[in-house]
This record gives C-alpha cells, sequence and structure tokens, in this order.
C-alpha cells in the first residue's frame, strides 16, 4: 500500500487487563513476577505489575500490517524508544502517520499512549511500499 506524506495511520485501541498480560506471559514464556504478580510488583518502583514492553510493540506492529499488510510483516522495521510503562485499566492507542515516502520505502512516526495522552513509546517505523 502506498500513503501519502501526512497520511495517519488506523489507530489500534486495545483496553489492557492484566488478564491480557498473563496470557502474554504464558505464550511468551516470561513470567517474570513485576508483570505477572501484583503484590510482588507493588513493591516495586513501579507499584503495580506492568505490561512487556513487546506486548505493547505488538500493537504497533498491529497498525503497521493493517496500513501495509504484508510489506510489513517481510521487511518493515521499527526502531522505538520506551517512554513509561502501561498498566493493567490502560487504554493503549497504537498511532502514527507517513513522514517521508520516497524510493520505494514509506517512514512512519509510531507512538502509543495511554487514556491519560502519556507517551509510552515512541518512534518510527519503515516500510517498503
Amino acid at each position: 500500500m502506498t500513503l501519502n506524506v501526512g497520511a495517519e495511520l488506523t489507530p489500534v485501541v486495545v483496553e489492557l487487563t492484566q488478564d491480557k498480560i498473563d496470557r502474554y506471559a504464558l505464550a511468551g514464556g516470561d513470567g517474570n513476577p513485576l508483570h505477572t504478580d501484583p503484590e510482588f510488583a507493588a513493591k516495586t518502583q513501579f507499584g503495580g505489575t506492568i505490561a512487556h514492553g513487546m506486548l505493547i510493540l505488538a500493537y504497533l506492529s498491529e497498525m503497521m500490517t493493517a496500513a501495509f499488510g504484508r510489506a510489513w510483516l517481510s521487511g518493515g522495521r521499527l526502531k522505538v524508544r520506551f517512554k513509561a510503562p502501561a498498566r493493567p485499566g490502560d487504554t493503549v492507542s497504537a498511532v502514527g502517520h507517513v513522514v517521508r515516502a520516497e524510493g520505494g520505502r514509506a517512514v512512519c512516526a509510531v507512538e502509543c499512549r495511554n487514556q491519560r495522552d502519556e507517551v509510552l513509546v515512541s518512534g518510527e517505523a519503515e516500510v517498503a511500499t
């Protein structure tokens, strides 16, 4: 798919629950109690459980797949920084827009925000068009 510079990608909006985090931990084999044990996590600097960073990145990838299909799946690149943790009860919105489109490639500014408009993850995604 070819999108013009400035085109907004269709957001992916997800209600994050402890159950989703627990299922991700089970599927990915990462049972770190920071993600899965509310009592343990309450004693950490985070004050409660947080989602796996890769779970949040999956929402960005879902958005990019919807916009670019196979091109994203076969050769997309994502470069991001984690800014804040996502927590159970958060509504996570993956959003993005095209900032450059040239030479058969598109570069998109992407980020995930929570319902308080706090940036959780920000960066860029690059994909063949």
